[in-house]
């Protein structure tokens, strides 16, 4: 069935894989007109990209050392190819490892090697799935870890409760050919951030459409999200790497606790975010504060009270790979 505007018009197939006797409509001069469309055949059609898996795997795993216990709360996407596709050209589903089957193996790989990290639990279900099924060419895997935080009072810690506490979220992806070695992505989304002051925007380009106003001290807020690649992971700690990058973000964007640091775009606080891997993301949303106007109220309002404005926002990105001398 074609769809033109709000007609329709049904066509004739004699060969599913043979569309030379199919006919597009399509209205010129007020008339319906047809005209073939190129031919295909089952030869001429290749396989671009294939693959299957289970998405939203979720678990809590609890380690527990004596009355002081550790948690982490994860939700994973596993996603397999194989190196046969008679399951698409014959439904042939001999080689096919049950989705189901991928849910269960996560579950059970988590009592069986434990949840370190998102990082490392990502390894050991690409090196599972590599290792157990020889057809089985390339495994990528999604981690997202909820960001529990252990309870604290006066610097001391609870010993087994949490509270959620969502100021980041750190996820991981890891990817990983047969006889290959795995590419690991580490990265931080929904950072929200905001400074009331040291920054601007002046000296932009203006053309007849602009009404933005200079500015040199405006708030600045943004929800960060950064997501960089290991050049090697052998000896890497990820949960202080993953700190790391995170603390630098923050710092590069607030600057000094005394006096801050002046962000003239936010180009330049995404580029002056240079940190200690071998490539990294960085995409930070401009989301605005816009003061409201109250003198028709007969109020006087000195940038004190302001109006958030998620959307249109502005949408600044920009991917930088160290040099191979610099890369670590």
């Amino acid at each position: 069935m074609v769809i033109i505007g709000a007609k329709s018009h049904q066509l004739r197939q004699t060969d599913p894989f043979d569309v030379h006797h199919m006919i597009r409509k399509r209205a010129v001069g007020g008339k319906l007109v047809g005209f073939p469309l190129p031919r295909f055949h089952k030869k001429n059609i290749e396989f671009v990209k294939t693959g299957y898996g289970k998405n939203q795997v979720k678990l809590l795993y609890i380690r527990r050392e004596r009355n002081h216990h550790y948690i982490l709360e994860l939700k994973a996407d596993v996603q397999l190819t194989l190196n046969s596709r008679k399951d698409y050209l014959t439904g042939d589903n001999s080689d096919i490892i049950p989705t189901d089957t991928i849910k269960n193996t996560v579950h059970a790989l988590a009592k069986l090697k434990g949840v370190k990290t998102i990082e490392a639990f990502a390894l050991d279900i690409c090196n599972h799935f590599l290792t157990a099924f020889k057809h089985v060419t390339r495994t990528k895997v999604n981690i997202e870890e909820a960001p529990w935080k252990r309870l604290e009072k006066n610097a001391a810690e609870h010993a087994h409760a949490f509270i959620f506490s969502p100021e980041s979220l750190r996820f991981c992806e890891v990817e990983q050919y047969r006889n290959e070695t795995a590419v690991i992505h580490s990265g931080i989304k929904d950072m929200k951030v905001l400074k009331t002051t040291q920054s601007g925007f002046e000296g932009f380009l203006k053309d007849r459409f602009t009404t933005l106003q200079e500015s040199k001290d405006r708030v600045f807020c943004t929800s960060v999200y950064a997501k960089w690649r290991y050049n090697q992971y052998k000896e890497v700690n990820f949960d202080v790497a993953w700190k790391t990058v995170k603390d630098s973000v923050i710092e590069t964007f607030a600057g000094p606790f005394d006096h801050g640091k002046y962000s003239p775009s936010v180009q330049k606080t995404l580029y002056d975010t240079q940190l200690l891997v071998e490539e990294i993301e960085i995409i930070m949303p401009n989301q605005h504060y816009f003061t409201i106007d109250m003198t028709k109220m007969g109020l006087t309002n000195k940038d004190e009270v302001l109006l958030p404005l998620d959307n249109p926002a502005g949408n600044i990105t920009g991917t930088v790979c160290r040099k191979p001398q610099a890369k670590l």
